[in-house]
């Protein structure tokens, strides 16, 4: 858990905000070379990746696994480079963004017009307690936690425990959750989206299956998308739930303050940090989701007064994970035992 100093907030806080949305507008036009780059450099050592574990099934079992577990990483960046299609962020051109959206969806198990419209109600309404349930993490206040009947506590205590929120969690929402357009079941495109993007991905086990059995499935395709599928969850998580994040009644919330001060500066090795394409750079990214994940570094170097608001190592982000209840008079997350001794 770290504590943000009142000079790092008000470096870049709640007055300057909508500045900021218009000085990093300048940041918003992609390359389309460093695009086709980033996504070579990205799908290439997938596919390599994955041929090798596949033959690799020959030699060790075991040695699949490891191969698998690695290339899990490159199925973290290709989320992020679909991320940045669905915020038109990747190339200029719109169609060409979401067919390679739709395409890197089937290696997801993500239906991706389904999830764009989903992540984009998150940028829309992250921080406003008045408007939760899409597209993120379940937060309630400790109000709300303490008008719950004892079931009901039991229920939010289960669903935020980490066993379920990073074990389980990931494993239910990419295999089964977006097999359907859950919160859009009456719109006609959204089950278009998920319904072909479930035939690409039972045709691409259909072929694994054809040409080796249950093997690749059991040691390739589910190690690599359950490890993935972790990350990202981590990753998501980590990005908004730390304990000077922002909530704010409805009529209180402003779209930009909540961008900046609700989103999180997660300070990863240049390894994992090129791995998860500058996803830690989130506050950047909300403020202007239009910025290319590539040109986030760029934007830091340029503002420094960026490089503090929210940040957070990865010691810091492992506290944050025992942080649950949302405190609207101290402005805090907190823990269970913290909203416990509030009450008493």
């Amino acid at each position: 858990m770290f504590d943000q100093s009142d000079e790092a907030k008000n470096a870049a806080g709640k007055t300057h905000a909508p500045e900021w949305v218009k000085i990093l507008s300048r940041y918003r036009k992609p390359d389309a070379s460093r695009s086709a780059l980033e996504l070579a450099v990205t799908a290439g050592p997938f596919l390599l990746l994955w041929a090798l574990a596949w033959w690799s099934l020959s030699v060790s079992a075991w040695l699949a696994i490891a191969i698998s577990f690695l290339n899990a990483a490159f199925l973290v960046r290709l989320f992020a480079i679909q991320h940045d299609c669905g915020h038109g962020s990747f190339f200029e051109n719109k169609t060409l963004s979401d067919w390679i959206g739709r395409v890197i969806g089937v290696l997801t198990l993500t239906p991706y017009d389904v999830w764009r419209r989903s992540h984009a109600m998150h940028h829309g309404s992250s921080g406003n307690l008045g408007r939760r349930g899409m597209g993120d993490i379940h937060t309630l206040t400790v109000r709300e936690y303490q008008e719950r009947t004892p079931f009901g506590r039991l229920m939010y205590r289960l669903y935020r425990n980490p066993i379920v929120l990073f074990c389980l969690g990931p494993g239910y929402l990419f295999f089964i959750q977006n097999r359907l357009p859950l919160g859009f079941m009456d719109k006609v495109g959204f089950w278009v989206s998920a319904l072909c993007t479930n035939a690409a991905i039972f045709a691409a086990l259909g072929v694994m299956f054809y040409f080796g059995g249950a093997m690749p499935i059991l040691l390739i395709f589910l190690p690599t998308t359950l490890l993935a599928a972790t990350a990202g969850v981590w990753l998501f998580y980590v990005q908004h739930q730390f304990e000077t994040t922002h909530w704010d009644a409805d009529e209180d919330w402003q779209l930009h303050d909540a961008a900046l001060e609700g989103s999180s500066h997660y300070v990863l090795p240049r390894v994992l940090q090129w791995l998860s394409a500058n996803i830690g750079i989130h506050h950047v990214h909300h403020v202007n989701s239009r910025i290319p994940f590539y040109r986030l570094p760029e934007v830091l170097r340029d503002h420094e007064e960026l490089v503090d608001i929210n940040r957070m190592t990865i010691r810091e982000s492992l506290r944050n994970a025992r942080l649950h209840l949302w405190d609207e008079e101290s402005r805090r997350l907190l823990s269970f035992a913290q909203a416990r001794a509030i009450r008493n």
